[in-house]
């Protein structure tokens, strides 16, 4: 009996580790799962922008297209001709830069103003909150295709809804301008830009709205403040992790925007609304340049991620510092 006791009384013994196995390799499962994901990755983006600077230094033009590989070495020729600010090529890509930057900065602007207001008035409950919800966010579930294509329509000069009601209904206009054409075709870009783009900044800033506590906003309304304050001392601090994101993918969408010139104008964009992808696309499938619009695509995937690179730094820093 004593003996019994003494046994369970004793402290376990750990238990003893096996020595580890030397030369051991390492399992190869999760190496095979990763591997289609690699090898899709490898067939649709560093593939692509390989050859891309295989061709940016070839002059390659529509005399090889039977046989690329005979098109002739050119070196860096490609690139000092779209940098060139004295030829007709660097002139008019410096031209479509400064219409994109400015295209981006007005809808990356306006669509996260547009979301955060939408978000701030739809963040009580109220009767019909879901359904505005659901109506706000139809353009970002549309097509891209039908829904330019329907602004095109919308926009047309002669039967177009758009100057139905400006000059024919509200008499707000006397003539019919255009829109698809000429300076205004640069704000309607804007415009059906902008309505595509929004509800996405929506959809982000409610899902940030939604993590943040609400006993915050108790504790700020006993304490008096009001909803500006709230706005600015609660909201906008807690949504900044959401907005640093938010807009680096707005910025990248935007900038590298084709779909939406390429449906509202078709081949030949206006000059007033040539953003750079398409710049691009006619340097490549218009003239049959394809050396100088790789180049012109290799510089563009520089300038995206020198971008990139220091708006990452900054906030990383803005960050550290707060």
């Amino acid at each position: 009996m004593a003996t019994a006791l003494e046994t369970a009384a004793r402290p376990a013994e750990p238990a003893r580790r096996e020595p580890a196995r030397r030369g051991r390799r390492p399992p190869l499962t999760p190496y095979l799962f990763l591997l289609p994901a690699l090898l899709l990755e490898l067939a649709v983006h560093v593939v692509p922008i390989a050859t891309g600077i295989w061709m940016s230094v070839k002059g390659l033009t529509a005399f090889f297209l039977r046989d690329w590989s005979k098109a002739p070495y050119v070196g860096l020729a490609n690139y000092r001709s779209a940098l060139d600010a004295q030829s007709s090529s660097g002139r008019e890509l410096l031209h479509s830069l400064v219409v994109t930057a400015t295209y981006t900065v007005l809808t990356v602007g306006l669509s996260w103003l547009l979301g955060v207001t939408a978000t701030v008035l739809l963040q009580r409950p109220f009767r019909g909150r879901n359904l505005l919800r659901t109506l706000f966010l139809t353009p970002y579930a549309l097509p891209a295709y039908a829904a330019v294509i329907t602004w095109s329509f919308l926009m047309q000069r002669d039967n177009g809804m758009v100057n139905h009601v400006l000059v024919d209904q509200t008499h707000a206009l006397d003539h019919r301008p255009f829109w698809l054409i000429g300076g205004n075709s640069f704000a309607t870009l804007v415009v059906v830009s902008v309505w595509r783009t929004w509800p996405f900044a929506m959809l982000c800033l409610t899902a940030g709205v939604q993590a943040i506590p609400t006993d915050l906003y108790e504790a700020a309304a006993i304490d008096g403040a009001g909803f500006g304050r709230q706005l600015a001392a609660i909201t906008l601090p807690m949504l900044r992790p959401v907005n640093k994101v938010l807009v680096l993918v707005l910025f990248l969408w935007t900038f590298n925007d084709f779909n939406t010139p390429y449906v509202l104008f078709g081949r030949a964009a206006p000059h007033a609304a040539d953003l750079i992808s398409v710049h691009i696309y006619q340097s490549s499938f218009v003239t049959w340049n394809f050396g100088l619009g790789s180049a012109m695509s290799v510089l563009l995937l520089l300038f995206l991620l020198a971008v990139t690179g220091l708006y990452l730094a900054g906030t990383s820093r803005r960050e550290r510092h707060g």
